[in-house]
C-alpha cells in the first residue's frame, strides 16, 4: 500500500521549518529585495542560516554516525519546499546544497574525509558548501555528450606532481556561493586525452587555499539572496587527499547523487505554492463587477490549475525523494531530472499566472509577483537546463 501521509515527526519537521522561514528567513529576504544592488546578501543571511544549521536543517541527510540527523531526502524535501515558499534561493542556495554536498564525502570519500570534512559540517558552527563546474566557454552540459572527443568539455585541469595536484582554469561566475562558501567541490580534467566524461575529477578545495581566488558578485535577475560569482584556478595546490574518489571518477560520482536536483525541485515547489498563494489572497479581496474576482470563471480556473499543478509538482518530488533512499541510480537518471524540470516548469507558470490574475498591480514592484517570475525562470537553466535534462531522459530509455 502506499501511504502518503506524514508521520508525527515529519510533520513538526515541516511546521518548524514553516515558523523558521516565517520568522527568520522572511524579514531578511524583504530587506534585501527591497534595497539597492550594493548590499550584500550573505552579510544579512549568515545569521538566519546559522540558526538553520542549529535547527539541523544542513545536517539532515548525514548519517548519525558522522554526527547528523541520519533522516531521508523526503524530510530534506519538507523542510526546502517551507524555505522555497519564502525565497527559492535561499532553500537551494544555502541549505539544500549544503546539505546534499555532503553526501559525495558519505558515499565516495574515504574514513580520513569522513572525518575530517563531515565534522566541519556536523560542527554547531555554520559550514557553507559551493560546487563549481561550469565554465565561461563550457557549458556544464558537454557531460552529456556521447560523443568521445578530448577536445570537448571542460578545460580547468588538475595536473598532478607527485601526491599534489595543480588546479589551473576558471569557472563561470554562475558558482553558487562562490566567494563565500567554506568548502568548494571542485571538478576538473585530469586527462586531457581521454574523453570528457571519463576524465573529471572531484577535488575538495577549503575557501582559504592559496590561488583559489573570486570575482565580484554575479548580479541575477532574481534570486537576489543568493550569491554567485566567477572562481579562479590559478595554480591552486590541492593534496591528493582532498581528491574524492578515483581520478576520472568525478561523472560517476555525479550519477550517485540525485539529492541535489531533488532539493532544487523542492524549493521549486515551494516557489509555486507561495505564487498560488498569494494569487488566491488578492483574488479574494480584489473587487471587479461587484464581487470578489475570484468568483469570476477566468480567474477562478487559473487558480485551479495553479493549484492541480503544485500538488502534482510537489509528488514528483515525493515520489523522487523516496526513490533517493532506495534506488540512487534510477533516482539521478530519471526521477530527479524529471521532477526538477517539471518543478520549475509549475513554479514558472504559476508565477505567470499569478501576475496575470493581479493585471496591473502585478507589474509594479510593490506586488511579489514579478520576484515569483524572476526567481521562476533562473531554475530554468539552474543545475542543466531542462532541455538537456530531457535529453538526458530520453538517453535512459
Amino acid at each position: 500500500m502506499i501511504d502518503l501521509s506524514l508521520t508525527a515527526e515529519q510533520q513538526l519537521l515541516k511546521q518548524t521549518a514553516h515558523d523558521f522561514a516565517l520568522n527568520e528567513v522572511q524579514p531578511i529576504v524583504e530587506k534585501i529585495d527591497s534595497s539597492d544592488s550594493h548590499v550584500e546578501p550573505w552579510d544579512l543571511c549568515k545569521n538566519f542560516f546559522a540558526k538553520g544549521v542549529d535547527l539541523g536543517f544542513t545536517q539532515l541527510l548525514l548519517p548519525a554516525e558522522y554526527g547528523g540527523k541520519g533522516k531521508k531526502c523526503v524530510d530534506l524535501v519538507l523542510v526546502l519546499e517551507e524555505l522555497g515558499a519564502v525565497d527559492v534561493s535561499v532553500a537551494s542556495s544555502y541549505f539544500n546544497l549544503t546539505a546534499a554536498m555532503a553526501l559525495f564525502v558519505t558515499r565516495a570519500g574515504t574514513s580520513e574525509q569522513k572525518e575530517r570534512i563531515l565534522s566541519k559540517v556536523s560542527n554547531s558552527e555554520p559550514f557553507l558548501f559551493s560546487a563549481a563546474e561550469s565554465e565561461p566557454n563550457v557549458a556544464t552540459s558537454d557531460m552529456f555528450c556521447p560523443m568521445p572527443d578530448a577536445k570537448i568539455g571542460m578545460k580547468t585541469f588538475a595536473q598532478r606532481e607527485g601526491d599534489t595536484y595543480i588546479l589551473k582554469g576558471e569557472k563561470s561566475l554562475l558558482v553558487t556561493n562562490g566567494g563565500i562558501a567554506d568548502g568548494y567541490f571542485i571538478i576538473a580534467r585530469t586527462d586531457e586525452d581521454k574523453p570528457m566524461r571519463d576524465s573529471l575529477s572531484l577535488f575538495y578545495v577549503e575557501a582559504d587555499t592559496p590561488g583559489l581566488k573570486f570575482g565580484e558578485r554575479t548580479s541575477l535577475i532574481g534570486w537576489k539572496p543568493s550569491h554567485h560569482a566567477a572562481i579562479h584556478l590559478d595554480n591552486v595546490r590541492v593534496h591528493e587527499k582532498n581528491r574524492i574518489g578515483q581520478e576520472g571518477q568525478a561523472a560517476e560520482l555525479l550519477m550517485l547523487l540525485p539529492e541535489v536536483a531533488i532539493g532544487l525541485a523542492a524549493s521549486y515547489v515551494g516557489l509555486a505554492r507561495a505564487a498560488y498563494e498569494y494569487a488566491v489572497d488578492y483574488a479574494k479581496k480584489r473587487v471587479s463587477w461587484g464581487r470578489p474576482i475570484i468568483e469570476h470563471q477566468a480567474v477562478a480556473l487559473k487558480l485551479a490549475d495553479m493549484m492541480v499543478n503544485t500538488q502534482a509538482a510537489r509528488l514528483m518530488v515525493w515520489d523522487a525523494a523516496c526513490c533517493a533512499d532506495t534506488n540512487p541510480f534510477l533516482a539521478a537518471t530519471v526521477k530527479a531530472p524529471s521532477c526538477k524540470t517539471f518543478a520549475v516548469d509549475v513554479a514558472i507558470k504559476n508565477a505567470q499566472l499569478a501576475l496575470e490574475i493581479l493585471g496591473g498591480y502585478g507589474t509594479t514592484t510593490q506586488s511579489k509577483a514579478g520576484k515569483f517570475l524572476n526567481d521562476a525562470m533562473i531554475g530554468y537553466s539552474c543545475d542543466f537546463t531542462r532541455e538537456i535534462l530531457r535529453l538526458g531522459l530520453v538517453m535512459c530509455m
